[in-house]
């Protein structure tokens, strides 16, 4: 009788095809129901990129705001496509986010084995870090996405003894529309040095094709051209790439402490709309021991970009906090070293025996199942209920779209809501008629002009002086729309004219 080993056995030859097949249908369903999990509405800052992706226009990369550019176009088609709703507004994050984690399981298979990597892949792209960043509106993912595609693409064309055209044409374009993210211009500046001081890095690029290379120069040199002439009409906006508003250093070293804190407070109550610990305890260990074992081989590419990363992202976390998000691309690379040095340690053990490799996988198993549900936990439940972080979010817009009739005036008090659903005025989809279509103002009608149905954001209060006549009394209040939230959570007042 012929004997079976466990090499032979299907699910054994296949496993690491499996294993990426189930990570993707799992990645697939999380980035397909995220806006629907949590967080449970939008952050102002949300609403600042919505605002600011319905103000480009044709030229707005000669003379107006080109930060984040390429971001703001995606949303800005995205909101006239499906019309201004929660996931409209996060569809581009979504879709970029799916590219990352495919980014994020290409780069760490490159750089290590299959056991390896897939074991690293499934805790990035499920971390509460990662989901967050892929179900956030803002352009706050890119902060990640061009490090991690730029970081693929040079270990394709280094892993290569003659390097493809395309991966060099392709890792020119992406280091030039990183730019328009601020503070990326450090990335190509340490991406540049790095690459020169490098030995094999400086080997490789010596031996590109010539031809593509020159085209590649010739590229950046015309990127920098229009870097130029916005900045020479609109001077403003190039300091938001370099800089931030009010730079001292008492002010750096600030934000430094502020973008570290989400990472390492335990409590979770962080002021902040990141949720606290951002990286959990079993990850950071696993970190810990990876950074540790690239002790011997430090000067191997993969094993100091992890560290390299690591200052540059503290770096720039001084001009702005929520760079600091950016810690999740050296952290994936730091456990995918933490999981390879256990795995070679209990491989050591037993060089010989396949039974104990396999049984040995089983607890590895476990444990990584249980970071998982547990980051996963975190982050659903967290940003629901934990007010440090909940209380960032409000879920307005679908209170709005679900309740205020059509021929309705909504007023809007402060100047970045006002701003925000003053989109709904030419919102086709929210608007069933153009005859009939909601009215934003950010102020009360006059006295002598009552409106039919009027509706205000939260509670007006109207300053009661000598001879003077509060508007809203001219009304009578219908009723009062609310949320779940425990405090301010009455959102819309309903009014009729007094007869």
């Amino acid at each position: 009788m012929k004997k079976h080993t466990i090499s032979k056995m299907f699910l054994y030859r296949h496993r690491f095809q499996i294993g990426y097949l189930l990570l993707g249908l799992l990645f697939v369903a999380m980035l397909t129901i995220l806006p629907l999990l949590t967080p449970r509405g939008l952050s102002e800052a949300e609403m600042e990129s919505v605002v600011t992706s319905q103000s480009i226009h044709y030229d707005t990369i000669l003379e107006d705001n080109i930060v984040d550019l390429p971001y703001h176009i995606l949303q800005k088609a995205s909101i006239r496509l499906f019309g201004l709703t929660i996931y409209s507004i996060k569809l581009p994050s979504i879709i970029l986010g799916g590219v990352l984690g495919v980014l994020f399981i290409l780069l760490l298979n490159r750089w290590f084995k299959n056991n390896v990597a897939i074991m690293a892949s499934i805790l990035a792209v499920l971390s509460s870090s990662f989901l967050f960043i892929a179900g956030s509106g803002t352009p706050l993912i890119m902060v990640v996405f061009w490090p991690t595609l730029l970081f693929w693409l040079g270990s394709k064309i280094q892993g290569e003894n003659k390097p493809k055209p395309l991966y060099s044409f392709i890792f020119a374009f992406a280091l030039l529309f990183s730019l328009f993210t601020p503070y990326m211009i450090y990335l190509a500046i340490f991406i540049v040095l790095y690459a020169l001081f490098h030995p094999h890095l400086r080997f490789t690029i010596t031996h590109l094709p010539k031809i593509p290379f020159l085209l590649s120069v010739l590229i950046v040199l015309g990127v920098g051209y229009l870097f130029i002439m916005n900045a020479l009409r609109t001077p403003g906006t190039i300091p938001h790439l370099f800089f931030m508003d009010d730079f001292s250093w008492h002010n750096y070293l600030s934000n430094i402490k502020s973008a570290l804190l989400p990472f390492f407070q335990w409590s979770g109550m962080v002021e902040s709309t990141f949720l606290a610990p951002l990286i959990g305890l079993a990850s950071l260990a696993l970190a810990i021991t990876g950074l540790i074992s690239t002790y011997h081989g430090f000067f191997a590419s993969r094993n100091s970009i992890a560290t390299y990363l690591i200052i540059f992202t503290v770096a720039i976390s001084g001009f702005n906090p929520d760079c600091a998000i950016l810690l999740v691309l050296p952290l994936a690379i730091l456990i995918a070293h933490g999981f390879r040095y256990i795995l070679n340690k209990w491989y050591g053990l037993f060089p010989e025996n396949p039974y104990a490799r396999v049984f040995g996988i089983l607890p590895i198993a476990v444990f990584l199942s249980i970071m998982i549900m547990s980051d996963i936990s975190h982050f659903v439940f967290g940003y629901r209920y934990n007010p440090a972080v909940a209380n960032e979010f409000t879920n307005d817009l679908s209170i709005i779209r679900n309740k205020v009739e059509a021929d309705s005036t909504l007023i809007v008090n402060n100047k970045l809501e006002y701003d925000f659903y003053s989109i709904l005025e030419n919102d086709p989809i929210f608007n069933i008629e153009n005859t009939k279509k909601i009215i934003v103002k950010n102020e009360l009608p006059a006295s002598d002009n009552p409106i039919k149905n009027l509706v205000t954001l939260g509670h007006i209060e109207e300053e009661v002086s000598d001879g003077v006549t509060p508007i809203l009394s001219n009304y009578t209040l219908l009723r009062i729309v609310t949320n779940s939230k425990s405090q301010n959570s009455d959102r819309l007042y309903f009014y009729e004219p007094k007869i």
